[in-house]
């Protein structure tokens, strides 16, 4: 199937598109934490992969917390993919830059889209919208897959939700990737009904169903828990 290396796309994209931005050890390939908490391996993670994971990861693949790691967080989700998803182009949005960072950064404090660092601008194009000088919402491109880019940090400031303002910049976002040959996909908690719909009434179909997890080494569990007492 032509979404078969979705299956993957961390792994895909840190040994294609993004191979520059990959920290490398063993078998698996992670972004460095100020881009990205994202990790990976060709296939599932095995016993002897967790002790060059070095710190906290978000992953998609399968396989058991490894020795001296737990999970602690595991979010159910799904991938849709846009492959009859045409976009559309927006001059009223402007393209963010390194200088736009503490403003984004502010604006997903607030949204809570998902894993947002200083350095997450670097994997792709972000948009953004302002008014009065002020960033009121964006949207933009992580993980680079041959063929594929996905669309992530769909967020507005709460006072400006139910203007279709998300729509505009996904479909902006889309436009982008179009123009480069390439396909959009994108991930959602199931648990967000709202995006959901909103990325299916934009022409997004459910290829997966995924779960992110979070996994960090017990000592660091140990140690933030001893400085919080």
């Amino acid at each position: 199937m032509e979404t078969d290396i979705l299956a993957n796309p961390v792994w895909a994209a840190l040994t294609g598109p993004h191979a520059h931005l990959a920290v490398v050890s063993g078998r698996t390939r992670r972004y460095p934490l100020d881009v990205s908490p994202f990790a990976a391996v060709p296939d599932a993670f095995g016993p002897g992969d967790w002790a060059d994971l070095g710190g906290q990861v978000l992953t998609i693949n399968q396989g058991e917390a490894g020795e001296g790691w737990e999970t602690f967080l595991e979010l159910p989700g799904v991938q849709m993919e846009g492959s009859a998803v045409k976009g559309a182009a927006d001059p009223s949005l402007s393209v963010l830059g390194p200088g736009d960072v503490p403003e984004m950064l502010d604006l997903v404090a607030r949204t809570q889209p998902g894993p947002f660092a200083p350095r997450t601008i670097e994997m792709g194009v972000y948009l953004g919208l302002r008014e009065e000088g002020r960033l009121i919402a964006m949207a933009g491109e992580r993980l680079r897959v041959p063929g594929w880019t996905e669309i992530s940090a769909v967020c507005t400031d709460p006072a400006h939700r139910g203007r279709g303002l998300a729509s505009r910049l996904v479909s902006a976002v889309v436009a982008g990737v179009r123009a480069r040959g390439e396909r959009p996909f994108l991930h959602a908690a199931t648990a967000n009904v709202n995006a959901v719909r909103l990325y299916g009434s934009l022409g997004f179909t459910v290829t997966r169903n995924v779960t992110f997890r979070v996994l960090r080494p017990q000592e660091a569990l140990t140690r933030d828990t001893a400085e919080a007492v």
